[in-house]
């Protein structure tokens, strides 16, 4: 058995439904959001800044949002993870969003040709893997800003995005009332060795 921070016993059945509805929820999430990016109306939007600009602002309140919910979790290592499996898809799709509203904006933005929301959403994926096969690349001046963009906020996702969920799983932790009892050993630093 694990123990819970509360100090409560958590039986492995229980962790693993626990980590099983997590996931589920996350995957959930991302087939909604998949959905909602194929099923809007993007192609009757024009305006690529205004675009790029409401999906950061929605990004940026998913993240405090999911932040919020990781430190007040009972579990915030599994809600770290879920907020994780959540917030990468969002960040794709907002700029898979954006290079297609670009393409349809301005066929000329891409090279070599129109992009569907397939190809757009496959154009991001590259870009944030850095994989780049080059098969489909930015030909303008803006296609090639918001790409660099992305190129730069991708690394921050990585690295500052990661580093900002680990604090708020310790910060969970840490406000979580030690575990305590017989043959549970003290968390807090007692000086005992």
């Amino acid at each position: 058995m694990s123990v819970q921070a509360d100090g409560k016993q958590l039986a492995p059945a229980w962790r693993r439904r626990l980590v099983v509805l997590g996931l589920l929820r996350a995957l959930a999430t991302a087939v909604v959001l998949v959905g909602l990016y194929y099923l809007l109306p993007l192609d009757h939007v024009r305006n690529v800044p205004l675009t790029l600009a409401v999906g950061l602002v929605i990004l940026l309140v998913v993240i405090a949002w999911q932040l919020r919910a990781i430190v007040r979790a009972r579990q915030p290592v599994l809600r770290a993870i879920v907020a994780l499996a959540t917030t990468v898809p969002l960040f794709v799709l907002l700029f898979a969003s954006v290079y297609f509203v670009m393409a349809q904006a301005s066929p000329a933005n891409f090279s070599p040709h129109q992009l569907t929301r397939t190809d757009a959403l496959y154009f991001t994926v590259t870009v944030f893997s850095t994989v780049g096969f080059g098969d489909i690349t930015p030909a303008s001046q803006g296609a090639r800003l918001v790409v660099t963009a992305q190129m730069i906020l991708d690394l921050l996702v990585l690295g500052l995005g990661i580093r900002a969920f680990v604090g708020a799983v310790q910060l969970g932790r840490r406000q979580a009332p030690a575990a305590t009892g017989p043959g549970i050993p003290s968390q807090q630093g007692d000086g005992a060795s």
